[in-house]
């Protein structure tokens, strides 16, 4: 039968004495696959060895304590967010008994339906259920590369109907969400004041405790809405990063996520205003947790509180970053764009690119003004098109 490529490694298949031979090599090269297939069947014919029993096939719990989670772990070390994403994976597919103890081979279509009807009745949003499926689609992918199963193990399809992060913020709800944000800030510096006069600290001289950054969560918008910074890259900036009027992005999700950021005047303002208060401090918003600086919990009560005073409906940080690539999309180049919101997939930047009709037009304008104004009368062609000019049809 030869030799064929599945998941990246080469396999060979052939018939020996009426019995179907199954085998991966674990080898990327054509050549060396070949001979191994070879040798082999000459071990056969010499009687070397016999028919080989088949090594027993894991459970998809088996296959993922013994080798999947270890491969993750060490793979994703240096990633909390990723390695936190699929141990949640694994945790929802343990508790879903016919996968988990089903064996890699005998996962069916019906299982994994009967997994995502479980996850339905628990409330799941189809968003949540998808990335549970994520995972398992990657076990079983890397099941086949590793050699752990001699068939083609079953396709995992994701679940239609998907909501994505599209939600754009109107001008007006931006500033109506940053004078909320900044009131919470006066009311956090008004109760302070209040205790100050109060009985604990006048006859008691129990101090309160100052708030060490109450305007926070504006400051924090301003730089998200801003830079267009993924919320994660924002919560782990640290002043060696914010230099030269610019925000030097060192890691992130992706492999783009590397960038330098120009700073606008606003978000300027307020990283000065900062770097000027945190003398010899790491991180540009720091706060007491086990990393040192804030975190996605950090400010969570504290939007909901800004949202209902702004009386708009909630949205989650990271539509502060999607508002301001769709803004910026109507006014640069979407390879600039794909720069500056460190995308590995170009395809994810298309969804912020809406050309306009005027755009357009323009466009198409300044091409025939480059060639010199060259016409040319086949039908259908545009003749005569200048900026702002409808264009002329040749019928």
């Amino acid at each position: 039968m030869g030799v064929y490529k599945r998941g990246g490694v080469w396999w060979y298949k052939f018939t020996w004495n009426g019995e179907l031979i199954r085998e991966s090599t674990k080898i990327a090269n054509k050549r060396t696959a070949e001979k191994i297939e070879a040798a082999h069947k000459t071990s056969l014919a010499k009687g070397e060895v016999g028919i080989r029993e088949k090594t027993p096939i894991l459970s998809l719990k088996e296959f993922a304590d013994r080798e999947f989670l270890p491969f993750v772990e060490a793979q994703f070390r240096d990633k909390p967010k990723t390695l936190d994403y699929y141990k949640t994976g694994l945790k929802k597919l343990a508790a879903y008994p016919n996968l988990a103890n089903a064996t890699l081979e005998s996962i069916t279509p019906d299982a994994v339906s009967g997994f995502v009807a479980k996850q339905r009745e628990a409330g799941f949003q189809t968003s949540s259920i998808n990335r549970h499926l994520q995972v398992l689609r990657r076990m079983l992918k890397l099941a086949i590369e590793w050699g752990k199963s001699e068939k083609v193990l079953s396709r995992v399809r994701m679940l239609p109907g998907e909501n994505r992060r599209e939600r754009v913020l109107s001008p007006t709800e931006e500033s109506a969400y940053l004078e909320a944000a900044c009131a919470l800030g006066d009311g956090i510096v008004e109760d302070y004041q209040r205790a100050l006069e109060g009985i604990r600290a006048v006859s008691r001289g129990e101090l309160p405790v100052k708030p060490a950054d109450p305007y926070l969560l504006r400051e924090v918008t301003t730089v998200l809405m801003d830079c267009a910074l993924r919320p994660d890259e924002c919560y782990r900036l640290r002043w060696e990063h914010v230099r030269d009027g610019a925000i030097h992005v060192q890691h992130g999700k992706t492999t783009n996520a590397r960038r330098v950021i120009p700073l606008l005047p606003r978000a300027a303002a307020i990283l000065e205003m900062r770097r000027a208060a945190q003398q010899h401090k790491e991180w540009v918003f720091p706060a007491p947790t086990r990393s040192g600086h804030i975190e996605q919990s950090s400010l969570k009560k504290q939007h909901s509180k800004a949202c209902a005073l702004a009386s708009i409906a909630y949205f989650v940080p990271y539509t502060l970053r999607h508002t301001c690539l769709t803004r910026w999309a109507a006014h640069m180049d979407p390879y600039t764009l794909a720069y500056l919101a460190g995308h590995s997939d170009f395809g994810t930047t298309r969804r912020y690119v809406h050309p306009q009709a005027e755009t357009v037009l323009a466009a198409m304008a300044r091409a025939q003004s480059a060639e010199g104004g060259h016409k040319i009368g086949h039908t259908g062609e545009i003749k005569g098109l200048s900026s702002g000019a409808e264009p002329a049809v040749i019928n």
